[in-house]
Formats: C-alpha cells, sequence, structure tokens
C-alpha cells in the first residue's frame, strides 16, 4: 500500500468517499495520527454501520441506538474493520471530522493536523492480530506523505480528549504496536 502523493488517497484499500470532510487551514503541517475505535450498534461487529454513519446514510430504523446519533457528522480518513480490511473516506490531505474538541501538547483543534484511523471494536474488548498488522502497513505508507510522523506523535483519542473520550482503550496494546513499528525501522 501507498498513499498517492496527488490524491492523497491510498492504494489497495476500499474507497467509500465521506461527505463528512473539509479543506484543512492553509499551511498546517500533517504531523499526528490520532487512533479512535467503533462499533455499531455498540459492541457490533460487521453489517457496515460505520460506513453509513460516516456517510450520513445510517438506516434509523435498525436499532435504537441509530437514532441518538442521527445528526452526528462525523467521519475519519479510515477505518480497519476487524479482519484488516481497510477503507478509506477521505483523503489525507483534507480534515476529517474525528477528534471532535481536542488538543495536542497545547494546540487545540487536533483534525486540523492530524490523520484519523477508526479500529472496529470497542474499549472492553482486545483488537485483532490483522488490525495490528493494517494498522502497521498504513502507518508506514503516512510516514512517506508525513515524515513529522513518529511515535510520539501517534495518539490515542483518549489522548487528545482526555474526559470526554476514552477509545481506543485498555485492550489497545501500544507496547506491542510501536514493537510492530520498530521492527519495520519506524
Amino acid at each position: 500500500m501507498h498513499i498517492n502523493l496527488d490524491t492523497g488517497w491510498a492504494t489497495d484499500v476500499r474507497i467509500l468517499a465521506s461527505p463528512n470532510y473539509n479543506k484543512r487551514p492553509e499551511g498546517v503541517a500533517i504531523n499526528l495520527l490520532v487512533v479512535h475505535c467503533i462499533s455499531l450498534p455498540p459492541g457490533q461487529y460487521g453489517g457496515g454501520y460505520v460506513e453509513q454513519l460516516f456517510n450520513n446514510t445510517l438506516p434509523l430504523e435498525v436499532d435504537p441506538y441509530f437514532k441518538t446519533i442521527a445528526n452526528h457528522t462525523v467521519s475519519a480518513h479510515f477505518l480497519i474493520d476487524r479482519a484488516g480490511a481497510l477503507t478509506q473516506f477521505v483523503s489525507v490531505y483534507d480534515r476529517a471530522w474525528h477528534a471532535g474538541e481536542s488538543s495536542f501538547e497545547g494546540r487545540p483543534h487536533c483534525n486540523d493536523y492530524s490523520i484519523g484511523v477508526e479500529l472496529e471494536g470497542c474499549v472492553i474488548e482486545r483488537f485483532t492480530f490483522e488490525q495490528y498488522m493494517a494498522l502497521k502497513a498504513l502507518t508506514l505508507a503516512l510516514k512517506g506523505c508525513f515524515p513529522a510522523l513518529n511515535c510520539g506523535r501517534i495518539v490515542a483519542h483518549s489522548d487528545i480528549a482526555p474526559g470526554r473520550k476514552d477509545d481506543p482503550g485498555p485492550f489497545f496494546d501500544w507496547q506491542d504496536f510501536f514493537s510492530l513499528l520498530k521492527d519495520a525501522d519506524f
């Protein structure tokens, strides 16, 4: 996999362009990777509901929870499902709406300068080996576009929105993930 430097779209991934994005502020360097997790309905996997949420087509009649998020206009750049398959929703050069009210090292508005990656999962369950391998491949591809990315600039959603968000939670193994990157000379 690599990122097309002209378009910001990855090769060899499923593309489902989301309308939930806008342009980044002029001259802002992309230098942060934010790891999230999501499942819809909460704790359930598959079904394509995350993709539908990011494209404003969530079928509200399927689950009562969907009505509580009906007015959310959110997206991420990428989603990695439980089998490790990648879907891209927003060009990496555009601002996906994943972080919300957030700050990193005192700098607000993380959406302006970050890439958002959702892992299909929840904060009370382990992530799959396939997801870690896909996240590793994606991170290496992103590093090719954005050399400022390093292990210190890969963070949890909970790190940039403490008290408001708790994902990806205690079952995301940061030590193992960073070991995978180190083994790849990241």
